[in-house]
């Protein structure tokens, strides 16, 4: 899940996408007529012509104008992602497989009440957790009746705004610190039903934003307004901030990132006992390297398919 992969050329290429322009954005501007002023020794346009005259043309009327204006700043383009995103809106590619596996726990659990408000953490940093979080999130987008909701939580090293191109300027930290209204700092990424609210400016006490009683309240607040959408929080690593393992206990379900290689076993043991198994949703192992045999079959053209049945097993 590391590869980088090619962005597409056209926003429109991808089922859902909303393209740069939105019949919103077309304002019609109607000209006045125009009427040219009679000249010396004409009859007013309002005076009958005189008998055998020929009758002065109609007034020209010049057509109605279309202004196309550009995308707000709130509004994101496909254009502007990361390459390692666009891989996932492609149907066909393993990499959207994997995440469709996820979905399919979290939109049909296998006991339990339903699964709305999730969790996306590691057990130590550049473990890909915010890529897993935001591929995740296009995923829920991507079918019929659901939307998804992005809520960056890692305060010290935000990068769900850089991943979909948007400017971090607001977010997290303004509702926190100042009260700003929730509605008032969600982005649109370019797909219709995946929205996004940044981090924010970086604070100078993140722990302390993090582990207040406002941001429970905040949580509390997304679910029950957005009830009809899906609300993924990508938080810090356990190992950079305790405070994730409180957050865990205020939402549905947890999804682990884990990169292959990377953290000590017992890490990875920590941070589900200080989760709790029935938390955990699943684990994602995250720049799994394949060996040689696994190469030639991809080279030979059989990738997708060994990929799609491996991930049934």
């Amino acid at each position: 899940m590391g590869k980088v992969f090619k962005a597409l050329s056209k926003a429109g290429e991808v089922p859902g996408v909303d393209s740069q322009w939105t019949p919103e954005q077309t304002v019609f501007q109607p000209s006045a007529p125009q009427v040219s002023s009679p000249q010396a020794g004409e009859s007013p346009a309002s005076s009958p012509p005189e008998a055998g005259a020929p009758s002065s043309p109609p007034p020209r009327v010049e057509p109605e104008r279309t202004l196309f204006r550009p995308a707000s700043e709130a509004e994101g383009s496909l254009n502007a992602w990361d390459s390692k995103l666009v891989a996932s809106t492609e149907a066909s590619s393993w990499i959207a497989e994997s995440f469709r596996r996820l979905r399919a726990k979290i939109v049909h659990p296998e006991s339990g009440p339903p699964i709305r408000t999730i969790l996306v953490t590691s057990s130590v940093p550049q473990e890909g957790k915010s890529f897993v979080c935001a591929n995740l999130g296009i995923t829920l987008s991507q079918s019929v009746e659901r939307h998804a909701l992005l809520v960056d939580c890692d305060l010290r090293r935000s990068s769900l705004a850089e991943l979909f191109g948007l400017p971090n300027d607001r977010g997290v930290v303004n509702h926190l610190q100042d009260g700003t209204d929730l509605a008032r700092l969600i982005r649109k990424t370019g797909m219709r039903k995946l929205s996004l609210i940044p981090a924010g400016p970086r604070p100078l006490n993140p722990a302390e934003l993090l582990d207040s009683k406002k941001m429970i309240a905040m949580i509390d607040e997304l679910s029950s307004r957005y009830s009809d959408r899906y609300i993924l929080l990508d938080t810090p690593p356990m190992q950079a901030a305790s405070e994730t393992a409180v957050l865990a206990k205020h939402v549905d379900g947890v999804v682990v990132v884990v990169r292959w290689g990377l953290p000590a076993r017992n890490l990875v043991k920590e941070l589900t006992e200080a989760i709790g198994r029935d938390k955990i949703i699943g684990v994602v192992f995250n720049a799994y390297e394949e060996n040689v045999l696994e190469e030639k079959i991809r080279s030979y053209g059989y990738g997708h398919y060994e990929k799609y049945y491996s991930a049934g097993q």
